[in-house]
């Protein structure tokens, strides 16, 4: 861990950028310590992301020592790497509540800070985010740079390149940092590509370089190409930058990321260089200056608290395993008994629990990188020719892809297995990566199968049910944390399609829930059986096809009937209403209520007070049959009438 300077101590002193500019260069590496040593104190509190964070300090520091932010509008790639950007952006008195209820985001946004251009959370978005920026600042006549900073992980998904080729052919005004952090520089090396850097982005150099393309302009086609082909030649032999100029934008690197004497003056050069878009190679190392963080497998890309002297994080215990855990070793299990079975991943092998199965099958694992887009279209090629693609993605991010489910799977009725993880409330990461929306946008489509467990053991069923299911696309979702602790199979049993099971048998009220929210409908039932009342609970398994006996049945012996889901409006709630209302149960007098997300952005909060504001745990469902109970013709039962629903 970086020991700060014992100078007098400078961040304190720094309340927006502009007192950085005040600084000289060495203060402001006394500025970079101090911001290390603050960031890793304020995670060790919170957990959050920290490997990316410390892995651009320093580039931190120069961005905003250089440039003048908020006018220069500075844009951070994700947005998980800028915990140090919003210790410099007047935000430092509350980092300590970084992702916590009502504290800052984990990633930037908009609301937040004028510091925050434009808000993310999902990768690649940057340099399209950038190029709308400087476009209309050139419109509007108003002079300011606009800044994209974007990871070498980033630029694996085509959007990057898209806005990249946009840019470089309108010769936009437009700086690209890519902040390399799979790549190294031996000292040496690093010297002279700082010289290079400095070199081919001053002045000097600039002014040659298009004075020689002035002239080469006037000569014959077969001497101006040799001209051009002779100086990119020269300039990539140094630099590999050809890819980049032949995008249209000028390269410049690599240089040392972690370099303040490197860095300054490139910038410096960069800001004052008054045409066309230029792309800034600099490397780094996540987990800089932070020992556990450098020596762990993943440089401590996400945390829970921990203790800053160790490193040791603290973990919740559990006693049941989580769902992504079950996912992977119920997989690994039907790819064992089944050799046609194969694993896809869109750069979150660890996440999703790929790794597991990359480790027992790596011929049958795919990591594509961040190309949600490609993932699917992918998985349809190898469903095509025979083989059982299991396409595992977040919920949040298998958006990215919805047209390739439409197009390229839903379509041609391809047998395209979709794991959706991180599905309903996902906590501290927030509006972002809430997994809201799937049942919704898939459930939309025709040949789709849409499953969800209520707790571990069933997830072993659904995935062993995926496995075996040919007959098109098929889904299930499940989400983020630990199960409930049943007990599990030895093997899971493959359930027939469409059919949901009765949980608790009773009158009056139905509870149908759709997902891990049945262990709060049974503590519901309980409480409201307290109550004089003996709900039925019913389990829906499946969105589509809907059990439509099930469902019809509940409708004709029951009251009220509610439905529970952990998803959005538009979702399992309205495929049972739409179902209810052309059978007729609506024409006799059947008290319908649906309880899902809100239909709002959802805040971040830990999971159990997100579902609690939702109305999602025991008490908000109890008060909602209540509620619905109230509107009903039958009288409440006495107890019912005057018990607290609390």
């Amino acid at each position: 861990m970086a020991i700060s300077s014992p100078e007098t101590p400078l961040l304190d002193g720094i309340k927006t950028p502009s007192d950085l500019r005040r600084l000289s260069d060495p203060e402001l590496r006394q500025v970079a310590d101090e911001l290390r040593a603050e960031v890793i104190d304020a995670v060790s509190m919170t957990g959050g992301h920290l490997g990316a964070g410390l892995g651009v300090v320093e580039l931190t520091v120069a961005l905003h020592a250089v440039f003048d932010t908020p006018n220069d509008r500075l844009i951070w790639d994700v947005g998980h790497q800028a915990y140090p950007h919003k210790v410099l952006t007047g935000r430092r008195d509350r980092i300590r509540t970084l992702r916590q209820k009502d504290g800052l985001s984990g990633f930037t946004r908009r609301a937040e800070s004028d510091y925050d251009p434009f808000g993310a959370g999902h990768s690649s978005t940057s340099i399209s985010a950038g190029l709308g920026m400087a476009v209309a600042s050139a419109l509007k006549g108003e002079n300011r740079n606009v800044i994209a900073v974007i990871g070498d992980g980033a630029m694996s998904a085509g959007m990057a390149y898209e806005a990249m080729n946009n840019a470089g052919a309108m010769d936009a005004r437009l700086i690209v940092i890519l902040n390399d952090n799979d790549m190294s520089i031996a000292p040496p090396t690093g010297a002279m590509s700082a010289y290079l850097a400095r070199l081919v982005s001053g002045p000097a150099y600039r002014g040659l370089r298009d004075k020689a393309k002035s002239i080469a302009d006037h000569l014959p086609r077969f001497f101006k190409e040799k001209a051009r082909k002779t100086e990119e030649f020269a300039r990539s032999f140094l630099t590999g930058g050809t890819m980049f100029e032949e995008m249209g934008f000028y390269y410049v690197g690599p240089i040392d990321g972690h370099n303040l004497d490197h860095l300054l003056p490139v910038l410096r050069n960069v800001r004052d260089a008054q045409s066309g878009p230029i792309l800034v190679h600099v490397v780094t190392k996540k987990g800089k200056g932070y020992d556990p963080a450098e020596s762990a497998a993943d440089k401590y890309h996400g945390v829970s608290r921990f203790n800053v002297i160790t490193g040791a994080q603290a973990k919740p215990k559990s006693n049941a395993p989580s769902y992504t855990s079950v996912f992977a070793k119920s997989l690994i299990a039907e790819a064992k008994r089944d050799p046609d079975i194969v694993a896809i991943t869109a750069a979150m092998p660890a996440g999703t629990g790929l790794d597991k199965f990359a480790e027992i099958f790596p011929e049958r694992a795919f990591d594509v990188g961040i190309a949600e887009q490609h993932a699917v279209t992918f998985a349809a090629g190898l469903a095509t020719e025979g083989l059982k693609p299991f396409c595992a993605i977040y919920s949040t991010f298998l958006q990215r892809g919805y047209d390739q489910i439409v197009h390229d799977v839903a379509l041609q009725n391809l047998p395209v297995r979709f794991a959706i993880d991180r599905a309903g409330y996902v906590g501290a990461d927030g509006a972002t990566h809430v997994g809201g929306f799937d049942t919704a946008y898939l459930g939309t489509l025709p040949n789709m199968v849409l499953m969800a467990p209520a707790d571990e053991a069933e997830l072993v069923h659904m995935v062993a049910t995926a496995a075996a299911y040919d007959m098109g696309p098929i889904a299930f979702r499940f989400p983020r944390g630990d199960g409930v602790g049943v007990d599990m199979p030895a093997k899971g049993e493959v359930l027939p399609i469409g059919k949901g099971r009765i949980v608790r048998n009773g009158s009056t009220i139905a509870i149908l829930n759709y997902g891990t929210r049945l262990a709060e409908c049974v503590a519901a039932a309980e409480m409201l059986q307290a109550q004089g009342l003996t709900p039925t609970v019913a389990d829906a398994r499946f969105a589509k096809p809907l059990d439509n006996d099930l469902i019809a049945d509940l409708a004709r012996t029951h009251d009220v009937l509610i439905t529970v889901e952990e998803g959005a409006v538009g979702g399992f709630g309205a495929f049972v209403a739409d179902f209810l209302a052309n059978m007729g149960a609506f024409d006799h007098g059947l008290i319908f209520r649906t309880l899902h997300l809100p239909d709002e952005n959802y805040e971040q909060a830990s999971q159990s007070e997100q579902y609690a504001e939702a109305g999602l745990d025991r008490a908000g469902i109890v008060k909602t049959v209540r509620d619905a109970l109230a509107h009903s013709q039958k009288a409440l039962p006495r107890a019912a009438r005057d018990a607290d629903p609390a």
